[in-house]
């Protein structure tokens, strides 16, 4: 009985914190403008962080591989450095160098689907059936039915993840083993179905669509590419900061509102009761509990003890992370290499946050 009290209350607390992030607001943003190299600074100095800590906060990041990593003070550029060679290979990374988003791209692909139930597209409650067609998995048909899009948003379906190759999304690698809604599970097949499901909605490619709706609108470059059985996303690492500065102004670019709706006031909260700390493809900071792919263990605790609370984040694979954190006003970019070969190096995030935490205490 005390454990579900304390259950129950932990709840409370997680829900109340989402209820209290800070209202939408644009109006004391800074937007760079688009399809220009002008984007203004803010000293280090008016923000009253430590500038010792700070300084060895960016001597450590290229030990870790870092390529690109950039902060965002309200929109304004507080660092914007790089490090080492291109993706190519040929020359120095800079502001102009592409690199993969690896899975952070999913943060990009629900918004997208949000866009698309924005302009009545879709809706997330419809079965995944209605743009895939019956038999786009391996299940009865009973079995095919009972799973929506919100399902693939949630990472929920109940398809099983024991596979030889997760991101496989033919019908036979796509097979039953739980009802949708009940078992989390970090899938990258069911996930990358939903680049099919906006095509199909909208009558446009990805890139197409993702180009009208999104990119054009907030000046972000970058292209979608089939990378082994993944669709994976590359950009220079300031269209990732843009993206992020938009999901920072809740969906509204300079004055022009990009998206609005319940889809967007969800994305960054606890999408279901079996992993608090995931949202709509996106990961959440400050829940009373965490899961990591490939494991079914719940621990409890924050995801990364040392960061905000309210800190929402796109994370890929080699440490490809897109960090808001509202209650700050901070957007923060990091793309590179990692150390260890996890889908989402969870370890490299928290070493960030040992070190950057304290620089961020006034």
């Amino acid at each position: 009985m005390r454990l579900i009290v304390l259950c129950y209350l932990a709840f409370l607390i997680c829900s109340c914190a989402e209820a209290q992030k800070p209202a939408p607001t644009a109006s004391n943003l800074y937007f760079p403008p688009n399809q220009s190299v002008v984007w203004e600074k803010q000293a280090i100095s008016e923000l009253g962080w430590d500038g010792v800590k700070f300084a060895e906060f960016l001597a450590w990041l290229p030990t870790q591989d870092t390529r690109a990593f950039i902060i965002l003070k309200d929109g304004k550029i507080v660092v914007e450095e790089y490090w080492g060679d291109k993706l190519t290979g040929l020359g120095k990374m800079d502001q102009n160098s592409y690199w993969y988003w690896a899975s952070a791209g999913k943060t990009l692909t629900a918004t997208l689907v949000g866009i698309a139930e924005n302009q009545s597209l879709l809706k997330t409650s419809d079965r995944t059936q209605k743009y895939l067609g019956e038999g786009w998995s391996s299940l009865t048909n009973k079995q095919e039915r009972a799973i929506d899009l919100i399902h693939h948003l949630t990472m929920t379906t109940g398809l099983d993840d024991a596979v030889s190759n997760m991101d496989d999304t033919n019908p036979a690698s796509l097979t039953f083993i739980a009802e949708p809604g009940e078992r989390w599970a970090y899938h990258n097949a069911p996930y990358t179905l939903l680049e099919k499901v906006v095509q199909n909605a909208s009558g446009k490619s990805f890139q197409k669509y993702f180009e009208d709706n999104l990119g054009s609108k907030v000046g972000m470059k970058g292209f979608w590419q089939k990378t082994g059985l993944n669709n994976v996303f590359y950009s220079d690492a300031r269209s990732f900061a843009r993206f992020g500065l938009l999901l920072q102004a809740h969906g509204n670019w300079n004055g022009e509102q990009i998206w609005s709706g319940d889809f967007f006031e969800k994305l960054s909260q606890s999408s279901q009761v079996v992993n608090r700390s995931y949202g709509y493809l996106t990961w959440l900071n400050g829940k009373s509990s965490y899961m990591l792919p490939q494991s079914q263990t719940i621990y409890p605790g924050m995801l990364v003890p040392n960061a905000p609370a309210d800190m929402y984040q796109a994370m890929g694979k080699n440490g490809q992370f897109l960090m808001v954190i509202p209650s700050e006003g901070l957007v923060i970019v990091r793309m590179g290499g990692a150390g260890d070969n996890s889908l989402v190096p969870f370890l490299l995030i928290r070493e960030m946050w040992e070190r950057l935490g304290p620089v961020l205490v006034k």
